[in-house]
């Protein structure tokens, strides 16, 4: 596996050669209604950050000093701010075809299920379990932001061909506006990191990165 396709000294330029690959489909260059915005942190457990874990996903780290800036202007601006965390319950009767998919399963209640201690919610910040790779999938995510009065869905965290875009998907569906952050997800190749972006730009959402957010937010 390419496990180490970006680290914290090309995660830059990386990103800038992301963009142009993704430029002629990236066409729905929305101006983010921060008011009525709220940041998602997907899955940015210890269970994926762990050198140890069989799911570890190494880029991870790479992208955990752009989450916590987010998360931290998002906090300055009293804006929501809602953590997702895949775990399973330890019998595995909620886990389906994904018991057998996968070599092993974060269990609800460990150590390992909980958020990095760098970006760890406050008592006040929603977290929401999921059992499936969207977030939207059986929770209450949807309710959440409605109440809320969410209109743009800023997503971030891992993976990002699988948890970040399947929520991403869905929440096009469902008619949020998404802004998908290129320098603030990954994966596990590049390549895999880069379909997504196409995907997501040319369907479902506006690929964009940290800076140009942070900037919307002053």
């Amino acid at each position: 596996m390419e496990e180490n396709y970006i680290n914290e000294f090309n995660l830059e330029n990386k990103t800038n050669e992301w963009l142009k690959q993704v430029r002629q489909f990236n066409i729905h260059n929305m101006i983010l209604n921060k008011d009525k915005s709220a940041l998602l942190v997907i899955d940015m457990q210890k269970y994926f950050l762990n050198p140890a874990s069989s799911e570890y996903t190494p880029a991870g780290l790479v992208i955990l000093n752009n989450i916590k800036r987010l998360i931290d202007f998002y906090r300055r601006a009293e804006l929501p701010i809602i953590y997702t965390r895949h775990a399973h319950h330890h019998n595995g009767t909620d886990a389906g075809i994904m018991k057998w998919w996968w070599q092993g399963m974060c269990i609800e209640g460990t150590p390992e299920s909980e958020v990095a201690d760098e970006i760890a919610p406050l008592p006040t910040e929603r977290q929401i379990i999921k059992r499936r790779y969207s977030a939207f999938y059986n929770t209450d995510l949807e309710t959440v932001l409605r109440c809320l009065k969410v209109e743009d869905l800023v997503i971030c965290g891992i993976m990002t061909n699988m948890c970040c875009e399947s929520t991403a998907r869905d929440a096009y569906f469902r008619d949020f506006r998404v802004f998908f952050l290129a320098d603030a997800t990954a994966t596990i190749t590049e390549q895999m990191h880069i379909a997504s972006l196409l995907n997501l730009a040319f369907g479902f959402a506006y690929v964009t990165t940290t800076n140009s957010l942070i900037e919307l937010l002053k």
